[in-house]
């Protein structure tokens, strides 16, 4: 039987956890006030107007920009599906590589299997049943394995690239 840790709202025990917590991340030369304002936004990126990404990034709830990506009559890139897990690691990543408190909570959890309990959700979380997928708290453990063994080095690297604007000419 695993040793499971149970989360889900940001205000009870684990709530760093989620992606509704406030914890600032740069990406792409960009703050973002969560994860999940980045992971919404991301479905639009693909659009030559930035005008959907942006709205998402400074509206100021994560309830609201959750609610904001789920919005179909905004075109949604027609990878999404693909890429959503590669853009749900990367912002993950980065929310406990720059928040170094995060990070050790993250580490305190030592072997114990991460489980975003709710069933509200099937694929990020549990279900509510333990049917779902867990998808986030998969990512959590597999972002607690990777910084785990990465240099402090490594860390600074990590944030330095993600703090890059990548539309900035690096000749200039």
């Amino acid at each position: 039987m695993k040793d499971t840790l149970n989360f889900y709202r940001q205000q009870n025990a684990y709530g760093e956890f989620s992606n509704f917590y406030y914890a600032p991340i740069v990406i792409d030369g960009l703050e973002w006030p969560t994860t999940e304002h980045y992971f919404q936004a991301q479905k639009f990126a693909h659009l030559p107007d930035s005008q959907y990404v942006e709205m998402i990034r400074v509206t100021p709830q994560p309830g609201s920009a959750a609610k904001m990506g789920r919005n179909r009559s905004w075109p949604l890139r027609p990878d999404w599906e693909e890429i959503k897990d590669d853009v749900m690691r990367a912002c993950v990543l980065q929310k406990f590589l720059q928040h170094p408190n995060l990070a050790e909570v993250l580490l305190g959890t030592g072997n114990r299997y991460l489980n975003e309990h709710t069933a509200n959700d099937r694929y990020w979380a549990d279900g509510g049943d333990g049917t779902g997928k867990n998808m986030l708290g998969i990512i959590l453990m597999e972002v607690r394995d990777k910084i785990s063994k990465m240099t402090p080095e490594e860390i600074q690297e990590e944030i330095a690239r993600a703090h890059k604007n990548p539309s900035q000419d690096e000749t200039a």
